[in-house]
């Protein structure tokens, strides 16, 4: 088998942007070229023209809702991944809110064996915490599994922890990364019977901010690092949604000794409450989209170190489903296929950098999981990488999205960047639109101990 040089890109790899050529043999990296190419490599290698494109390290999702197994009629691992493989995604981590949900070793060994048959893209799966479950979770292998999903608060599938003697168990003896869904259940609860009863099921989707409002957030993220101070447990807070949630953390030590990091995800970045009039329920999620200050805040937090990964927590419904009544609407949106290009926009328009966006998306996820040999272009990693042309419209339709709902917020957007190709294990999977799918994606491993 040849050897594939990527030549004259732009390579966007640890803080630094580089005209540079990269050498992949077999599923690895095995050289980076930043001067002339030894004319053996040339000879001897299948060579790939980069010219005008920037290469990063294949961009890894930790939050994806994938629906498989039980919710097939929203989505499925190999439409979403293909979704995930045209926006630049090499790797995701898919939540255990399944049917049934993956809340033991052996149902999540279910889903890992779905997915070697039928995603592109690399894969991870989360286990799911209940009230009942400690024994199981605390058998967790962690070179196996990316983490424990702790839902504080429902949300899609009514999966919730909220037993403060589980909790205490786990946070003690947690083998994993805990990922926190934070919000305060009593509260949300309390607001909901207070609309339901002005409105019935009928509530103008407008008030999902104010029924899944900040205090909620707040209070229930600074439980979760309350806990995970006393045991000294490494917590992940998942989407935040609120200004107040960055005072709960930290941007003055390196990443690697950091116990309580946090994302935010894409479509907090990019809608705010005044949204909701032209999009109504198509941008209704959990934690909900809050106002325009709380948006930039966020990307603030992003930006200083506060908040340390950029995922997208994917999530599709159908069409019909999403045009339910409030009251029985599914919380939710698929945002993998646009994540990136979305986050190119902002650097387009001057607010953030390429370096950043690596950092965010690739380096922090693989560091903060302890990803073996992805996340960054280095010798001897696995060849994840994507390609990117800064400079080539395109427009989101219905007939170029992939997910299965079928449907996305951006309809209409035209992205200033597009995905030219994804290599995923050294096999270019994605190339102008075109899918290789002879080959699958790996079950990542990962560093412990």
């Amino acid at each position: 088998m040849k050897t594939i040089l990527i030549t004259n890109g732009t390579i966007v790899n640890e803080k630094r942007v580089f005209p540079g050529s990269i050498l992949l043999d077999g599923d690895q990296i095995t050289e980076i070229f930043e001067a002339e190419i030894p004319a053996s490599v040339l000879v001897s290698s299948e060579i790939i023209d980069a010219t005008g494109l920037h290469i990063f390290p294949g961009i890894i999702d930790t939050h994806v809702h994938f629906r498989e197994p039980g919710l097939t009629h929203k989505a499925d691992l190999n439409t979403e991944s293909k979704a995930a493989v045209a926006g630049g995604i090499t790797s995701f981590m898919d939540m255990p809110n399944t049917m049934p949900p993956a809340v033991s070793r052996e149902l999540a060994e279910q889903k890992f064996a779905l997915a070697a048959e039928k995603s592109l893209a690399n894969y991870s799966f989360y286990i799911g915490a209940t009230n009942d479950n400690l024994d199981e979770l605390l058998l967790v292998n962690p070179a196996e599994i990316c983490g424990i999903k702790v839902f504080l608060g429902s949300s899609t599938g009514n999966m919730i922890s909220n037993d403060e003697h589980f909790l205490s168990g786990l946070f003690e003896s947690a083998p994993v990364l805990l990922v926190i869904h934070a919000e305060d259940e009593t509260m949300i609860s309390r607001n909901i019977e207070i609309f339901h009863a002005k409105y019935g099921d009928n509530i103008p989707v407008e008030f999902h901010p104010v029924i899944r409002n900040e205090e909620a957030c707040y209070k229930s993220s600074a439980f979760a690092v309350e806990l995970a101070e006393k045991y000294q447990t490494r917590i992940h807070l998942a989407h935040l949604s609120t200004d107040r949630e960055l005072s709960l953390l930290e941007n003055d030590i390196p990443l690697v000794y950091k116990k309580i990091t946090a994302e935010v995800c894409v479509n907090h970045l990019s809608f705010d409450d005044t949204d909701y009039q032209a999009l109504g329920s198509k941008i209704k999620c959990n934690p909900a989209i809050k106002t325009a200050a709380d948006r930039l805040a966020l990307l603030h937090g992003l930006i200083s170190g506060k908040i340390d990964t950029i995922a997208t927590d994917h999530a599709p419904h159908t069409r019909e489903e999403k045009q339910l009544d409030y009251m029985h609407c599914p919380s939710g949106i698929p945002i993998i296929q646009h994540s990136l290009v979305k986050m190119f926009e902002y650097y387009l328009e001057g607010k953030i950098t390429l370096e950043l966006i690596a950092e965010k998306m690739c380096h922090a996820p693989a560091e903060i999981f302890r990803i073996e040999k992805r996340g960054f272009i280095r010798p001897g990693y696995k060849a994840d990488l994507t390609l990117v042309d800064l400079a080539k419209p395109w427009t989101v339709s219905k007939e170029n999205i992939l997910s299965i709902c079928g449907w996305s917020p951006f309809e209409g957007r035209t992205f200033r960047s597009k995905i030219i190709s994804t290599f995923i294990n050294g096999t270019r999977v994605f190339h102008n639109g075109n899918f290789d799918e002879n080959k699958k994606g790996e079950r990542l491993r990962f560093l412990h101990g």
